[in-house]
């Protein structure tokens, strides 16, 4: 399947709201993990909580381009987060993967998360990462013929998507970015 890199291409904020019911898939070993996108956060360079809101740096070099690569980074000393890059090359822009509906190889994933299951699996961006084995040395990784791939979806109806302010950030905190499927029980916070 092909990457439609069109649909990427566009402000970080609307990709998070289209990228809702998409599916995020990795094979390791023969294994296919796989999962359906329940919620997102835009982050863009215009933004002061982007990690590219101070420029192009080596960390950040992922987000600026192209389209359809997946931005992998390490907080808090312990956890990675996953975000697939949008917007035109050149300019600094990602969408964080907050929670994934677990579709495919959950066994897997249980004895990623060391035996965490049911909606503790992948409702946060560090479990999601944990879930589905993705590090660091998948960063910049291209999600159309890549380890981790990206399958857009039609979005869902629009009266099933909240669009609310994100969370886990000291800095523009107002920015109303974060995007879930309503009722669904991987969505990390109501």
């Amino acid at each position: 399947m092909s990457l439609d890199r069109s649909v990427l291409e566009g402000p970080a904020w609307q990709v998070a709201s289209h990228l809702l019911g998409s599916e995020l898939s990795v094979c390791r070993e023969g294994v296919w993990l796989r999962g359906r996108i329940v919620e997102t956060e835009a982050y863009d360079q215009t933004d002061a909580a982007s990690h590219s809101h101070k420029g192009r740096t080596q960390r950040t070099d992922v987000m600026f381009g192209p389209a359809g690569h997946l931005y992998v980074y390490f907080t808090y000393g312990m956890h990675y987060c996953c975000n697939v890059v949008t917007g035109p090359r050149g300019h600094g822009a990602a969408v964080l993967i907050r929670a994934l509906e677990p579709l495919e190889g959950t066994e897997q994933m249980t004895v990623n998360r060391l035996g965490r299951s049911g909606f503790e699996l992948t409702n946060g961006p560090a479990k999601v990462c944990q879930a589905l084995g993705i590090t660091k040395a998948d960063n910049g990784c291209d999600l159309e013929d890549g380890i981790v791939r990206l399958d857009i979806m039609s979005p869902p109806e629009t009266q099933k998507i909240v669009q609310t302010t994100r969370i886990g950030i000291s800095q523009a905190k107002e920015v109303a970015w974060r995007f879930y499927l309503a009722g669904n029980a991987y969505v990390s916070k109501r």
